[in-house]
Parts: structure tokens; sequence; C-alpha cells
């Protein structure tokens, strides 16, 4: 999220840090008084139990001050409301007489955000789909645990984290906030994340829900679709999410859906968040994502963010005139106290302390390395044998000093600046291009000592090529870069400024390659990139947006310490003509006149249609059912070992067990993604297959393990209309195992029933 009515959040901070002085130092430092002594203290109870307890003893007041936002803490000035606040990007009051702190939110994605306004230090983690590319939910509970901690650290007690929105647009800006185009493997790993941030005592969240699957025109669009390709797509990963990682709170999207705002929209938030799923924590909107007070209510929505346009005044005096009950109030506000109780925010008071910079590189290395995709590898070129090389060529997108990383809301804050700027310039604006200082030539040098190491920065076609001839091994870095609040004009790397040079990316690798094919491309992309130039390198490497100690991450599988084992989880179409929809829908007006006012957010900007007419056909299944190649499928990725599946066997009952052998054919440690798909029966009317298991298996050389994954029967159901609820189709079901979606050597049929 992003309050786009405060484009010069940085700015103001600076001269609140200027002005404010002691005054901002002490707002700060959250108070915490001692506790009262009220029955709802007792921790034996449970979370609803407390929660009525605290309800009883509020007054109308204090139950609307829960009710919504005190304006933008980041930007706005320090005022009695929002003192008590650690500077976020939100703040609800609190109740203190009861015991009840304020809510006090960061942005989250993949670290804590503007730290560096909060005078304290965050971990960058790989972006999230980096760590989806790792297809594991340890990886995942571990990105969200540190997330947390570095929460509470900083004095905040919810984090604002927790994408989800499946890729049904490649080229949506926040792409890479997100966990890929499988509604399984994102749900999965959604929960993991959810269920390690909360670990840490801190509010936990999922977003954007729902169907906010592009940047433009995202206060706007109204996004089409019918129930059964939504309840198979999008809202199954937020299905699984909030079942099973319990997230205290859900924050609905901008976008309007079949016609209502997400954010007033009782289908999804009454009917299947809340009376579906059986949610019992609370909705937030997105920011500035609310659109009216009484409408809003009584389709669920439970907390206006950041400001109080419709949750304040409003909302009381429609309390007061009986338009709005009291039962309708006092469950949101059970919502919101159940979801502080259930997270621990009571009973673990915020407690600022020092970040260990040392243990989040060291975790966000780990996951770096698990995520990183080898899309290629003719000839062996990888690893490079460091003792052995005498020389390397590094060229292009600034691998001299730094990695670059995603942008918006997400954004985390480099120490030391962007690496791109010099010393004491590097400070974080939003949109900006912000390398972290992560440099891969440096760590390319570290592992090659005895190699001649030169670098090029791969502005001009002729200078790159003459720094590639006669080099042993050539790494070419090429980079796509985007941010909330945009989309990607297209899948191609983009051409860029670098002094008076007009910089075409394509053209650099392609004159790269020609004179030297031994050459590896490195790209630093957080979305799916076309690649005219396939065909030319030897070795191609996603690397993805890497974190704070991405080279590091790197170097470690370029030369062979560490093992790649990510795969995909977005498929890297051919060309942009291939997707769904070759054109992104967009907006003919995308401002409003004026200031930003109540009336502005009520109205809302003219709507335009986003038609999701490819249904059940996300991602993979689109490329499937229409026959179209690919340049790298779902679920792909190399190693530097072999893998062999074999004796394929399926068990029907409450949970589908599918076993198998898995064996490590090859000479060196690794960990291979085995992935099962399922082909339904013809009457259901499907894709040609969806997945619906995977597992992530360690094995040493030439180790053999079986291999038991429990298969949910959800998984293997359709959405029936009819019936309003999921159905599993009777009949054959082929399940089909192996390392990618375009290659499962073991299969079997069964009948299900």
């Amino acid at each position: 999220m992003k309050p786009s009515r405060f484009p010069a959040r940085l700015a103001v901070v600076a001269v609140a840090l200027a002005s404010a002085g002691t005054v901002l130092l002490y707002a700060q430092r959250p108070q915490h008084p001692a506790p009262p002594k009220g029955p709802w203290m007792n921790t034996s109870l449970s979370p609803d139990e407390r929660a009525d307890m605290v309800l009883k003893e509020m007054t109308l007041d204090e139950k609307i001050a829960l009710l919504h936002g005190v304006g933008m803490p980041t930007d706005d000035p320090v005022t009695p409301e929002n003192a008590p606040s650690n500077r976020g990007v939100g703040y609800a009051v609190g109740v203190p007489r009861l015991g009840i702190p304020g809510i006090d939110m960061s942005d989250a994605a993949y670290g804590v955000r503007s730290s560096q306004a909060n005078g304290r230090y965050a971990t960058a983690l790989p972006a999230n789909v980096a760590a989806a590319a790792s297809w594991d939910p340890d990886a995942a509970y571990e990105y969200g645990a540190l997330i947390g901690r570095e929460l509470r650290a900083q004095g905040y007690n919810m984090t604002l984290g927790g994408g989800t929105n499946l890729t049904r647009e490649p080229r949506n800006g926040r792409t890479f906030e997100y966990l890929g185009e499988d509604p399984i493997l994102a749900g999965t790993l959604v929960a993991r994340l959810i269920e390690g941030t909360q670990s840490a005592h801190v509010i936990g969240d999922i977003k954007h829900y729902a169907f906010n699957d592009q940047e433009s025109g995202r206060n706007s669009g109204n996004v089409s679709i019918d129930k059964r390709a939504g309840h198979e797509s999008d809202l199954l990963a937020f299905e699984i999410g909030v079942t099973k990682g319990h997230p205290a709170a859900v924050m609905c999207s901008y976008n309007r859906v079949n016609g209502d705002f997400a954010c007033e929209n009782e289908w999804l938030l009454k009917d299947v968040l809340k009376k579906d799923w059986k949610f019992p924590g609370f909705v937030v909107s997105d920011w500035g994502g609310t659109h009216s007070t009484e409408k809003a209510s009584a389709a669920g929505l439970d907390e206006e963010q950041p400001g109080k346009f419709f949750y304040s005044d409003k909302f009381k005096a429609a309390v007061e005139a009986g338009r709005i009950s009291q039962a309708e109030l006092d469950d949101h506000i059970h919502r919101i106290l159940r979801s502080m109780f259930a997270a621990g925010v009571v009973d673990y008071p915020r407690q600022r302390a020092v970040v260990d910079p040392f243990a989040g590189f060291e975790t966000s290395r780990k996951i770096e390395e698990s995520g990183i995709v080898l899309l290629k590898n003719n000839k062996d070129i990888l690893p490079i044998e460091g003792n052995k090389v005498k020389s390397i060529a590094v060229i292009g997108a600034h691998s001299d000093v730094g990695m670059i990383s995603g942008g918006g809301s997400a954004q985390v804050d480099p120490i030391g600046g962007n690496a791109i700027m010099p010393p004491g310039q590097g400070a974080t604006h939003w949109q900006e291009q912000i390398w972290f200082p992560s440099s891969p030539l440096k760590a390319i040098k570290e592992r090659a000592p005895n190699a001649n190491v030169t670098f090029d920065a791969g502005v001009d076609p002729a200078a790159a090529a003459a720094a590639a001839r006669g080099a042993d091994v050539v790494v070419v870095f090429a980079y796509q870069w985007e941010s909330e609040g945009m989309d990607l004009p297209s899948l191609s790397l983009p051409k860029y400024k670098s002094g008076d040079k007009d910089v075409d990316q394509d053209a650099i690798i392609e004159a790269v390659t020609k004179a030297n094919p031994h050459t590896v491309v490195v790209l630093e992309t957080g979305s799916p990139v076309t690649m005219p130039w396939v065909d030319g390198p030897a070795g191609i490497v996603e690397a993805w947006y890497s974190g704070s100690d991405g080279a590091s991450a790197l170097g470690n599988v370029l030369f062979g310490s560490v093992n790649p084992s990510g795969k995909l989880p977005n498929t890297f179409p051919k060309s942009d003509a291939d997707l769904p929809h070759p054109e992104i829908s967009k907006p003919t007006k995308i401002h409003f006149d004026g200031a930003s006012t109540p009336e502005m957010w009520a109205k809302g900007l003219p709507p335009f249609p986003i038609n999701y007419d490819e249904g059940l056909k996300v991602g993979y299944k689109w490329y499937d059912a229409e026959k179209k190649p690919v340049l790298f499928p779902f679920g792909y990725g190399l190693s530097y070992t072999t893998y062999g599946y074999s004796d394929l066997d399926v068990t029907p009952g409450d949970t589908v067990k599918v076993t198998f052998k898995l064996e490590n054919k090859g000479k060196r440690e690794g960990a291979e993604i085995a992935e099962i798909y399922a082909e339904l029966p013809d009457s259901a009317q499907e894709p040609p297959k969806r997945l619906v298991g995977f597992s992530k298996v360690k094995l040493a050389p030439k180790e053999k393990k079986t291999v038991t994954v429990e298969i949910d029967r959800k998984y293997l159901s359709i959405w029936d209309e009819s019936k309003d609820a999921w159905s599993l189709v009777p009949g054959k079901y082929t399940f089909l195992v192996g390392g990618s979606s375009d290659k499962l050597p073991e299969k079997k049929t069964v009948e299900l029933q």
C-alpha cells in the first residue's frame, strides 16, 4: 500500500526530525504504564473471552478511536493522538486505562520500511518472489520470523506484509512482493510466513484482498470474474493463508470487484472471509481504500487507515442515529481486540531493542541461496572453479557496487544509502531505483583469488564486447526494476539512460555473447523477462531482488559452494503477445481533480473494466490450455546434480497420499523440489493440470529417499457455483510427479469419489 496523498513523506520526516527535537524522540519511545488488574489480563482465558471483557468497559468514544487511524505519523506533525506512535505508516489509538496499547504499523513486505527515519537498522530480505522460488515453507517461516523480530526491535506491533495476489498480470509492478502464479504454492508459503511473523508477538496480516493483480488504475479498476474462477485462483491462495496461517488482520484492496470496492464488498468480506472461512480477526482498509461509512461497516470493514474520513465522527453519528447498530460496532471492536490478544501485543508490550545485523544478513543470504534459479547451464559453465579460472569479466547493471531492490511501500532503506549515489547522497525516495551496497564484483574477486577480474559498466555494446573478449568466463548483469504505483510497459529488459548513453540491455547481452560464448547472464528482476538473446549465453541465472547480502549468496551459487535449488514460481513467456492480455487494461483518468477530501474518496475515480476472462487459466494453466510454448515453465530450475523419480503410488482417502522414490544421481549434495500435479476428470472442465502438492527434499550424493505428500481433497476439487461450495468430481484422477511442470516422468491414475 501507499497513500498517494503523501508524495513527499521523507522530506516531511526530515523537517519533523529537525523541528520536533526532544518531542519526537519522546514520541518514538512508546510508554508502557503498568497494566491494570482487570480480569481480561488473565492469560488463561481465550482471546474472545478477554476481548468481550474489555469491550464491556469501553466508552463509545474509545470504541470509535480504535476504528480508525490518526493520519500518517511518518508524515504528520506530532500530535497528542500520534505522539505514542513509532512514526510508522499507520497508528490506531489504544485504551491505556484498560491496558490496550495503540496499534503501531509499519510496511514490511521484505523488511521493515523507513528504518532511517526511525533511527534504526533493518534487514532487507530477498524479495518475496525469491522466497517463493525456494518452494520452502520452513524458509518462509524464517522470513516472517525475522521481520517480526525486527518490527518489535524497532517498536512496532503490526506488520503490513503478507502479499498474496496471484500473478495474473506478470507486468504488475508489485509482482516481486507476491508469491507466484499458483494458489497452492502462494497460500502454503504465506501461511508459514504469517506464522513466523506472529511468533514475535506482532499482528500479522495478509493482503491485498482481493484481485489487486495490477497497479494501473488500482484505485478505480473494476475486476470482473466469476465465482468459480475466483475461488479456484486468487481466493484459494487467500483461503489457505487465512485458514492455515491464522493472520490477525486482512487488508482489503483498492480495486472494485464485480462492481463494489473491495473494502465495502459484502461478498468478499462478509460472505467469503468471515462466514465461509470463519475468519475471527479484523479487516483493515488499504491506505485510503475506505469509501463509505455505513456501506463499508455493513459489508465487514473493521478499521479505516490511515486517516479518519469515514470511521470517526461520521461513524459515531451513524451509531447515535441508529443507522449502525451497537451490535455491528461491537463486532468490529471485538475483532480488533481479539486479534490484539491472540497476537500477544497486550501481553508482550513493544520493547525497542538493537537489531542484530549479522543474524539478519545470514537469514537473508540463506533464503536468497535457496531461491536463486539456474535457468541454463550449457556445458556446465557453472559452477566456476575459483582456484583454476584465470580471467573473469564482470559487466553491467552497477554490479561493481550493488544489487537492485524493489520500490514502493516495500522499499527497505539500505545501510549507507543507495550504492549508486555518492556517499551521503543515497537517501531512499519514493519510486527511485535503489541499489543495496552488496557488490557482485567484490564477491567474485573474493572467490577467484588468482584470477584477473575486470569490470565494464555495460553501457556500450562495443566496449562491453571488448571487455568480454578473451576472458575465461564472462558474467553480465541485467535488471528490470519495478515498484508499487506503476506497471511494467512490457516484460522486456528496459532501456535506460547512463550519462549521454542510451543503454539497450538486450543489445549489450547479444554483443557480449557474440564476443565470448562463455557467458553467464545474471538477471536481477521481480517478474519474468523475455530473452531475445536466450540462445547466446552458456548460462542464465535468475537472482531476483536479492536483499542485504545478495552478492554473497550469488557468489556462493556461481562458484559452487551452494548447489542451486530454486524453481520458478512464475512462468517466463516468450513474449507479451502470449499473455492472456497482451495489453494491460488502463483507465482513461488516473488522478483526482483537487485535494484529497472525504467526498473525493466516497465518489471514487470513474471505474474502468478489468476482465479476467481467462478465468481458471492463470499462469501455467493458461499456457497448457492454449498450447503456447514458453521460455521457461513454472516450477523449472536446474541443479549441479541430477535427480531421478520412481515407484509412484497413490492412496485415496480423506487425504490422498502420494508416495514415490527420489534419488540424487550425482556427486553433489542437493535439494530437489518434487512437484505433484493432477489431471482432473474431463467432466470437471478444468485446465489440463494443476499443482496439488510439493516437497523440498535434501539428498546426499547417490542418496535415495521415499517421499510421501498428503494432498488435501480441496486441492483436487472444483468450486461448484450451484452449491456455492467445493466439490470433488467423481472419476479418474491422474497424478504426475517430477521436477518441473513440463517434466513429470511419474504418472498414475486412480478413481476418486
